[in-house]
């Protein structure tokens, strides 16, 4: 399926999606540097920086323990991404000599994710944000704090074909759509689409 923006965008944020078809392949240093580089960078509530990464690759101590940490059915596909990557958020902030709780830290949390996911595209590798893990496990068997939230598991490799994918994620292997900005955008409240008439415009 080849996707088509309504409006001109970079083709950056149309290439983007979600395969769970990996190679497996060794992810090398730099690309983990670049692609978190990328997410330092990204927009926080009083630079607070809430996100946080914790990463583990095939064969490092920890991978075993991350899989598990996935719900079985997400383990038959990511368990063949070259690294898995868990994204905290800190809940408090630093706010004027005093911690103050931090109301958008998941949300700036999520704006760094979008960053790295970009940025790793641009170098060649997919991600896939993952939902469906057990987080309370997470924050037993890695010892996570309380006061970060667990937020995802990112799983992050080449993309791969067909045949080393189980035949149950076959039908679901291709880039989706989205649903159009006058089901998205308002003008003042939520039955005032913004731009009604925008498929005519595009």
């Amino acid at each position: 399926m080849s996707r088509i923006a309504d409006f001109p965008i970079d083709p950056l944020f149309t290439n983007r999606w979600s395969p769970r078809s990996f190679t497996g392949e060794a992810v090398p240093d730099a690309v983990l540097h670049t692609a978190f580089e990328a997410a330092r960078w990204a927009p926080s509530a009083m630079n607070a920086q809430p996100w946080r990464f914790l990463v583990a690759r095939p064969g490092e101590e920890l991978w075993e323990t991350y899989v598990s940490l996935l719900v079985p059915r997400n383990q038959l596909w990511a368990a063949k991404a070259s690294a898995l990557i868990i994204i905290l958020s800190a809940r408090e902030l630093d706010y004027r000599g005093e911690r103050a709780p931090n109301p958008s830290h998941s949300f700036d949390a999520g704006a760094a994710w979008a960053n790295f996911a970009h940025q790793a595209l641009l170098l060649g590798w997919h991600t896939h944000g993952i939902g469906g893990f057990d987080k309370d496990a997470a924050r037993e068997r890695l010892n996570i704090p309380e006061d970060f939230a667990v937020e995802a598991i990112i799983a992050l490799g080449r993309r791969g074909d067909l045949e080393g994918l189980d035949p149950q994620f076959h039908g679901a292997e291709a880039p989706n759509s989205r649903r159009p900005l006058s089901e998205s955008v308002f003008a003042g409240t939520l039955d005032n689409p913004a731009f009604p008439q925008e498929r005519d415009a595009a």
